[in-house]
């Protein structure tokens, strides 16, 4: 496994941005500019983080191609289609994205993300995305949410099915898949299930652990790795897997100092568990 980080870190350029990463332990990373930066600026991260072995994991889309107003959605498909071309020039893993809500909130829960209308405008959102882009060394991508498709592994194969492209890959976020008693308490076999289903398109994945609440009713907490209850080293075995180089991303943490004591921890223990950690 390759561990990474979502954050950046703050970093002055682009040399000692990768040469922080591999300090840190990383061996993959999450690309810090966008399609909209120079080519000198792109050419120079790329080149620094080969020169440190760091692999990158994923170009971020993170926007809404399915937004109800037209001018959001037109910004949202141009962003998506840069970024996938991106992540394609620079030989990213993955370019990934939420699939999209049909609400204001561009990652929001609403009951119309539910609807058939809504999962074929999905289907051909992210059809139009690829055909566009015409990537040859990546995969478009997209994370799993708990109230989007694809909302579980079997809606993810559907997914896989419907929009039948040969870049159109899986990106693991297993702790979003954790929605409900069975899945929490079972999560090893919830596991299994998830790379038993969809492991030979995985491309990425992030990592972070899942907490349940002692308030009424049922509420779970996304928490820092080890704060939860996910089996994390089975998780990183199964990825391991698919990919004895699978990018594991630490994401949604506050501050640079809670990143490096994360990194620090997940690959103590991983290593604690006889897990390979590249960097």
């Amino acid at each position: 496994m390759r561990i990474g980080l979502s954050s950046s870190l703050e970093h002055d350029d682009p040399g000692q941005w990768a040469r922080r990463m591999k300090e840190l332990g990383c061996g993959a990373v999450v690309f810090p500019v966008d399609y909209t930066a120079s080519e000198e600026l792109v050419n120079a991260y790329v080149q620094a983080a080969g020169e440190e072995g760091l692999v990158i994991a994923e170009v971020g889309a993170w926007c809404n191609p399915l937004a109800a107003d037209e001018q959001e959605r037109q910004a949202a498909m141009e962003r998506c289609v840069g970024q996938l071309k991106l992540a394609d020039r620079i030989g990213a893993a993955c370019c990934v994205n939420i699939t999209g809500s049909c609400g204001s909130r561009w990652d929001g829960a609403y009951p119309g993300n539910f609807t058939q209308e809504h999962w074929k405008k999905t289907v051909r959102s992210i059809q139009e995305i690829i055909d566009r882009a015409e990537p040859e060394n990546t995969f478009y991508t997209v994370e799993p949410m708990p109230w989007m498709a694809p909302a579980n592994p079997e809606e993810y194969a559907a997914l896989l099915a419907e929009v039948d492209r040969k870049h159109f890959g899986v990106h693991m976020d297993l702790a979003n898949w954790i929605t409900s008693p069975e899945k929490y308490f079972g999560n090893e076999a919830f596991m299994e299930t998830c790379f038993d289903r969809l492991g030979s398109y995985i491309k990425s994945c992030h990592i972070k652990d899942v907490c349940l609440q002692e308030e009424f009713t049922f509420q779970l907490k996304e928490v820092a790795c080890g704060e939860g209850i996910l089996n994390l080293e089975k998780y990183a075995r199964l990825a391991e897997k698919v990919n004895p180089e699978m990018p594991m991303i630490i994401e949604h943490l506050h501050s640079d100092s809670e990143y490096l004591q994360s990194v620090a921890y997940l690959k103590e223990r991983m290593e604690k568990a006889g897990l390979q950690v590249i960097n």
